[in-house]
């Protein structure tokens, strides 16, 4: 569902392009971003292809994206986004928790990472600091980061899914949302083989001895993460 707002012709103000599978928060986005004199929603999609498609008709200004998107990942479309349109800078705003997220969206290629319950006034500010070329992260956030830049070799991980690649955890979440390898395979448009690596290197780096415990930890990573 590729939504355009107006045509994709040249314009003063600054375009969005909102990519999020739930239409409600799209609307709120919308009706927030109309107030704004130098600011237009260009158009919407709930999916990885169909933001690829509205940015190639579009040529927003900037992206607005979550991680969770309909049948496709958030993040591997910031790095289609990142390869495809380097030029185009990319905001996530996300349910997901900031400290877990944050960093991997940022190497994926984001510019800037903001969770819903950030107040409104947080979102256009995090949307016009990216366009200057900056990164936004919360205050919280910036400073983790730039301890462990300024502390010199990065201190070994307090959490073993940090371990996990953008792959492996995109599989892993699918996981524990109750589909098997073949399905998975198919929502990824991978091979069955290629997941039952994945799920080999999951079990190896979670440290779980078989297929129950993956399937268990799964779900208790899909429950914390809802």
């Amino acid at each position: 569902m590729v939504k355009a707002h107006t045509p994709a012709t040249k314009s003063d103000k600054i375009r969005i392009l909102l990519v999020d599978d739930h239409p409600i928060v799209r609307q709120g986005l919308g009706q927030l971003i109309a107030q704004e004199p130098d600011m237009e929603v260009c158009g919407e999609a709930e999916s990885a292809p169909e933001a690829l498609r509205a940015i190639a008709n579009l040529k927003p200004t900037v992206a607005v994206v979550d991680i969770s998107l309909k049948d496709s990942s958030g993040v591997e479309l910031i790095k289609d986004v990142k390869v495809r349109y380097p030029a185009l800078p990319v905001l996530v705003l996300s349910m997901h928790d900031e400290s877990f997220y944050a960093e991997r969206v940022l190497r994926a290629g984001a510019r800037g990472y903001v969770t819903k319950e950030e107040a409104s006034e947080t979102v256009l500010a995090a949307i016009r600091r990216v366009l200057r070329g900056e990164i936004y992260l919360s205050e919280k956030m910036a400073s983790k980061m730039l301890s462990v830049f300024v502390g010199g070799p990065r201190q070994p991980v307090g959490s073993s899914m940090d371990l996990l690649s953008d792959r492996e955890l995109e599989v892993f979440e699918l996981i524990g949302r109750g589909l098997q390898t073949r399905e998975v395979a198919q929502k990824l448009h991978l091979s069955v083989k290629t997941i039952e690596s994945h799920r080999a290197n999951i079990k190896r780096k979670l440290g779980l001895a078989n297929a129950t415990e993956l399937m268990q930890r799964a779900i208790q990573w899909v429950e914390v993460e809802k």
